[in-house]
C-alpha cells in the first residue's frame, strides 16, 4: 500500500507500548541485553532471549535493540563524540535520513528513544521510500538554525540514492538552503555509511576529519568524530518531544 502519512507521528499502539509503567521494564531489558552483548553474545539470539524473558512485542524489541550497545561500544562512542561547542569552523557530514526523520518524529509527537549511548533515535520506518510530511520543512529549519548557531564551516548532506524520493528530498533541501543562504551541499550516494566511516582524503587543506552527524550504530562504532546533533536540537527546540528514556538521559 502507498504511504499516505502526513506526519512522522506515533504508532497507534505507542501509548500502551511505551506507557510510564512499562518504561522501567524496557530499561531493564536494555540493561540485560547490554550485559549479554558485552560478553560476546550475538545480537539476534540475545535480543530473543531478553524479549522472551520480558514478554515484549515486536515494536518494543525494536526499541530495546535500537537503545542498546555493549560497554565497549558505549565507551568507544563517548571517546569519539565531539561536543557542540567544538564544531565551529569544522565540517559537518550529515547522515541525512537518520537526522531528518528523528527531528520530524520529535516535532510530530512520535516516540524518540534515548539510548544507552546518549543518542536520540526515532521509531519511524521508511521501508525503502521517503515521504515528505508536514514536519519536513520545520525540521530542516530547526537543523539549519542549530547549525548556524554552532558555526561549522560547511554542511554536507548525504542521502541514500536507493531510497525512493531521495532526488525529490535533495531538491527540497537545496531550495531551502538557497533561500536561507545556508552553506549546505546535498549528495545522493548508494550507501552513506562507508563514506561517513572513512571520508576520502582531500589533501592538506583539511587538517581535521569531518564531524559526522548520525545515530547509526555501524557508523558510530567506526567513525573518527561524531556530533549528537539530533539530541542537541530536540533538547533545545522541541519542548513537547515524546522522549522515552531507555538508558541515555
Amino acid at each position: 500500500m502507498p504511504d499516505r502519512r502526513k506526519h512522522r507521528g506515533p504508532h497507534p499502539e505507542d501509548l500502551r507500548l511505551f506507557a510510564p509503567e512499562v518504561v522501567p521494564v524496557l530499561r531493564q531489558a536494555v540493561n540485560d541485553l547490554a550485559w549479554l552483548l558485552s560478553r560476546g553474545y550475538a545480537q539476534a539470539s540475545a535480543l530473543k532471549l531478553v524479549g522472551d524473558r520480558y514478554n515484549l512485542v515486536a515494536r518494543q524489541r525494536t526499541a530495546v535493540a535500537r537503545s542498546t550497545c555493549s560497554d565497549a561500544q558505549a565507551s568507544r562512542r563517548e571517546r569519539h563524540r565531539v561536543p557542540a561547542d567544538a564544531v565551529r569552523g569544522r565540517r559537518l557530514w550529515i547522515d541525512g535520513y537518520n537526522l531528518l526523520t528523528t527531528i520530524e518524529a520529535a516535532l510530530a509527537g512520535g516516540v524518540v528513544l534515548a539510548g544507552r549511548d546518549g543518542c536520540y533515535r526515532d521509531m519511524a520506518s521508511m521501508h525503502g521510500s521517503y515521504r515528505k510530511v508536514e514536519e519536513t520543512r520545520p525540521a530542516l529549519e530547526l537543523i539549519a538554525r542549530t547549525c548556524l548557531r554552532l558555526g561549522p564551516e560547511a554542511c554536507a548532506w548525504y542521502l541514500d540514492r536507493p531510497v525512493s524520493n531521495s532526488g525529490r528530498l535533495k531538491g527540497i533541501i537545496q531550495a531551502l538552503a538557497a533561500e536561507g543562504g545556508w552553506p549546505w551541499r546535498v549528495e545522493l550516494v548508494d550507501d552513506p555509511d562507508p563514506l561517513l566511516i572513512a571520508p576520502p582524503k582531500r589533501g592538506t587543506a583539511f587538517s581535521e576529519p569531518p564531524i559526522v552527524v548520525t545515530a547509526d550504530s555501524v557508523v558510530l562504532d567506526q567513525c573518527e568524530a561524531w556530533l549528537n546533533l539530533a539530541r542537541e536540537i530536540v533538547d533545545a527546540a522541541v519542548a513537547g518531544a515524546r522522549l522515552v528514556d531507555l538508558g541515555g538521559i
